[in-house]
């Protein structure tokens, strides 16, 4: 079985055994400072548990939040039409292998949303997620977000940037050895490939 290059070292250092020992108690350690996590953040502190690290936001800027505005608007009015799946915005704990976040939006098709409870406050992967960049969180939204939605096949992800007003598009190309985002290609009509119906303008997002 062929072992990803970044596993090479470990693999064939004579110290392998203390490397693994190593790693599980990292592994344990990181995991009950995740507990702490849960059992600190409230809801209305925007907060992510991130490579071991809480990651708190601090409030948006009047661009991000008419961004968000309209985007919601015009999901949730395509929702109560369809009454299918679940929106959720901003506070939205989701749960990933390793971290914890809460993108700006996220979309739960309606086979995950059906068993949601009501005091429900930590969800699985979405299959739909939306983050819009500022100066404190691009890195983090280009970087382990983008790495980790694909990995755990987040089907659709949108990058905005409401700076330059451009929105990246990315879709799962899940017919492949290696599931990987593609870039569809930019014009002012943008077509969800996740949620059946969405379709806007870019232009219409920042106004």
């Amino acid at each position: 079985m062929p072992h990803s290059a970044v596993l090479e070292p470990i693999i064939h250092s004579p110290a392998l055994p203390q490397l693994l020992e190593e790693l599980n108690k990292y592994w344990e350690d990181e995991q009950n400072r995740r507990l702490e996590f849960y059992n600190w953040v409230t809801p209305d502190l925007k907060a992510e548990f991130i490579e071991g690290e809480i990651v708190v936001h601090s409030p948006v800027r009047s661009k991000h939040n008419i961004v968000l505005v309209n985007l919601v608007t015009d999901m949730k009015n395509l929702l109560r039409k369809t009454k299918l799946g679940y929106l959720g915005v901003e506070k939205i704990m989701t749960r990933f292998t390793r971290n914890d976040y809460e993108p700006d939006i996220c979309y739960f098709r309606e086979e995950k949303s059906r068993e949601f409870k009501e005091e429900q406050t930590i969800f699985p992967v979405p299959d739909f997620v939306v983050e819009i960049l500022s100066s404190s969180t691009t890195a983090r939204d280009r970087g382990i977000k983008f790495t980790d939605y694909e990995a755990h096949g987040v089907e659709e992800y949108w990058i905005i940037d409401p700076d330059l007003k451009t929105v990246e598009q990315y879709i799962l190309e899940k017919e492949t050895e290696n599931p990987h985002y593609v870039l569809q290609a930019k014009s002012d009509a943008l077509k969800s490939a996740v949620i059946e119906g969405l379709e806007l303008k870019v232009s219409s997002i920042f106004d």
